[in-house]
C-alpha cells in the first residue's frame, strides 16, 4: 500500500480565508476612502493628486508586505525540503554501514525529530505482518524500557482509527489527552504512552512506513505543547517518510547481501572469509588463553549412503545448532566447508576440550552424530594454529578408525 502523497493534492503554502479576504477588502477600502476625500477636495486638484500618490504607495507597501511574507514561507520551507533531503540522503549513504536494524532505525529516527520544527522526542514502532502486533524498537527523548512494557495491536494505534484502518497517510493528533480518552489500551499503558518522557506528551504527529506494499512501521513524533504540528509539517513528514521507506529498502537489501557473502545459508554460521576477519577484532585474553577447536564428522558418509543427502544435510544442521546451544560465552564459529567445523573460545584450554567432549558425547547419545576434534592455542598466528588442531583432528580421526579395525577384527575371530 502506498502511503498518499499530500503535496499532490494540496499546495506546500496555501492562501487561508483571512489571507483572500485581506487581499479583496484592502482595495475597496482604499477605493472608498480615496473617493470620500478627493470629493472634500474638489476644489484644489494639486492636493487630491498627492492623496492619490499617497493612496497607490500604502497599497502598494501593503501588497509588497504581503508578498515578500509569502515568499519568506515559501524560502523557509524549501530550506525544510533540502534539509530533509540531505538527511535521508546520509542515511541512504550511510545504510550500507549498519549491520544491526536497531542502532539503523535510532539513527532514522534521530534525524528526523531534528529536521522537523516542533518535534521534541519520537519513536518507531515496528508491525509485525503475521499477527499486527506492535513493538516499540526505536526512541528519542522517551524511556524504551517503559514503551517496551505495552502491548498492543495495529487497531489500537491512532493511525489505524484515524485512517480507517487503512493506514495510508500521515496524521497530526494536537490534543493527545482527548484521544487518549476514546482508546482501548488500559489507564495504565495510557499513562505509560504520555509519561514516557520528562514532561508529558501533548501533541503527536504518526506516519505509517510501507515496504514492499506492506505496513513496516510507523513513525511517531512528539511534542509536549498543544497544536505543536501543523499541515505544513505533514507534508514533510510526508517526504522524509517516503525517503526513509528508500533507505530502509536499501538497508533491508544490504543486509540480505551482507549475510549471504558472510555466513552460510544451510547452518547460518560464519564461512571462512568471514571468520577470518572477524579473527583480526579477537580480544585476546592472556589470563584465559585463547583456543582453537577444528570439529569434522565421521559418519556423514554413512549416513548419505544408508539414508540419503537430505538426511546428511539434516546431521550437518544439527551439528551446528548443538555448536550454538553448548557455548553461551563469547565464542566464533564457522563452517569452512562440507562437514568441517572451526570454533575459537577462551580457555582454560582443559576446560574448552572437556566442554567439546561433551558436545561429542551428547551428539552421539542423542542424534547418532559422530565427530573428531582437535585442539590448538591460538596466540595470533591463525595458519600455525589451525595446522596444529588440524594435525591433532586426524590423529583422534584415525585412532577411532584403527580402533573399529580392531573391532571388526575381534568379531571376525570369534565368528
Amino acid at each position: 500500500m502506498k502511503q498518499q502523497d499530500n503535496l499532490k493534492t494540496k499546495q506546500i503554502d496555501r492562501l487561508d480565508l483571512r489571507y483572500h479576504i485581506l487581499l479583496l477588502l484592502l482595495p475597496l477600502l482604499l477605493i472608498v476612502f480615496s473617493f470620500q476625500l478627493l470629493a472634500s477636495f474638489s476644489s484644489s486638484s494639486y492636493l487630491a493628486t498627492i492623496l492619490m500618490c499617497m493612496i497607490y504607495l500604502v497599497g502598494y507597501s501593503l501588497c509588497y508586505y504581503l508578498h515578500q511574507g509569502r515568499l519568506t514561507r515559501l524560502w523557509q520551507h524549501l530550506e525544510h525540503v533540502i534539509n530533509i533531503n540531505d538527511t535521508t540522503y546520509e542515511l541512504v549513504r550511510l545504510s550500507n554501514q549498519y549491520h544491526d536494524q536497531h542502532a539503523f532505525l535510532n539513527a532514522l529516527l534521530q534525524k528526523a525529530v531534528s529536521s522537523i520544527n516542533g518535534a521534541e522526542m519520537g519513536s518507531i514502532i515496528l508491525v509485525d505482518s503475521q499477527t499486527n502486533e506492535l513493538k516499540f524498537d526505536a526512541a528519542v527523548g522517551l524511556d524504551i524500557n517503559k514503551l517496551s512494557k505495552i502491548r498492543f495491536s495495529l487497531k489500537e494505534t491512532f493511525e489505524y482509527r484515524l485512517t480507517n484502518g487503512k493506514c495510508d497517510r500521515v496524521v497530526v493528533i494536537n490534543d493527545m489527552n482527548d484521544i487518549n480518552k476514546k482508546s482501548s489500551l488500559s489507564r495504565k499503558e495510557q499513562d505509560i504512552l504520555l509519561n514516557a518522557s520528562d514532561n508529558p506528551i501533548r501533541s503527536t504527529l504518526s506516519t505509517p512506513i510501507h515496504i514492499d506494499g506492506k505496513l513496516y512501521a510507523m513513525l511517531n513524533l512528539d511534542s509536549t505543547r498543544f497544536g505543536a504540528f501543523s499541515h505544513y509539517d505533514s507534508n514533510l513528514v510526508s517526504i522524509l517518510t517516503q525517503e526513509a521507506c528508500n533507505a530502509i529498502t536499501l538497508f533491508k537489501k544490504n543486509q540480505e547481501i551482507h549475510k549471504l557473502a558472510n555466513f552460510d545459508p544451510h547452518t547460518q554460521l560464519c564461512n571462512r572469509q568471514h571468520f577470518e576477519h572477524l579473527l583480526t577484532s579477537w580480544k585476546d585474553k592472556p589470563h584465559l588463553g585463547s583456543f582453537m577447536a577444528i570439529i569434522d564428522m565421521d559418519n556423514l558418509k554413512e549416513i548419505n549412503d544408508n539414508l540419503g543427502h537430505q538426511a546428511g544435510d539434516t546431521a550437518i544442521k544439527q551439528l551446528a545448532e548443538g555448536i550454538k546451544k553448548h557455548w553461551a560465552s563469547p565464542i566464533l564459529t564457522g563452517r569452512f566447508g562440507g562437514d568441517e567445523f572451526v570454533l575459537l573460545a577462551y580457555g582454560p584450554q582443559q576446560k574448552f576440550k572437556l566442554e567439546v567432549e561433551q558436545l561429542q558425547s551428547q551428539l552421539s547419545v542423542n542424534d547418532g552424530i559422530q565427530f573428531s576434534f582437535g585442539v590448538a592455542e591460538y596466540c595470533g598466528d591463525w595458519q600455525n594454529a589451525f595446522k596444529q588442531a588440524d594435525t591433532e583432528m586426524y590423529l583422534q580421526k584415525r585412532a577411532k578408525k584403527s580402533a573399529g579395525n580392531k573391532i571388526r577384527y575381534i568379531q571376525d575371530m570369534i565368528s
